[in-house]
């Protein structure tokens, strides 16, 4: 079982970046995916998470108007739209499935 983050980078505050985790070694479309982050100096925290068949997602409070979770089952590939980015936002992102964590991409956001 193997997950991949990529997407990660610098960012504005107030710009968009979409992370992708390709997944392999395991059937894909059987599972729910989710995203957490883990910010300098603090604990992992759920984002958002999305259901098998991608019928259902729900996310954090604090992201919820400004992230998307999204799933390609053809592509085994789980992704997270982020807009209107905040400082605060500032974290390592990891995909989670089967459960089995990504190594995680670090997301700055700054002017």
């Amino acid at each position: 079982v193997q997950l991949v983050e990529s997407g990660g980078g610098l960012v504005q505050p107030g710009g968009s970046l979409r992370l992708s985790c390709e997944a392999s070694g395991f059937t894909f479309s059987d599972y729910v995916m989710s995203w957490s982050r883990q910010a300098p100096g603090k604990e992992r925290e759920s984002v958002a998470y999305i259901t098998s068949d991608g019928g259902t997602t729900n996310y954090r409070d604090s992201v919820k108007d400004r992230y998307a979770i999204s799933r390609d089952n053809a592509k085994n590939t789980v992704y997270l739209q982020m807009n209107s980015r905040k400082q605060e936002d500032t974290a390592v992102y990891y995909c989670k499935g089967r459960g089995t964590w990504g190594k995680g991409t670090l997301v700055t956001v700054s002017s």
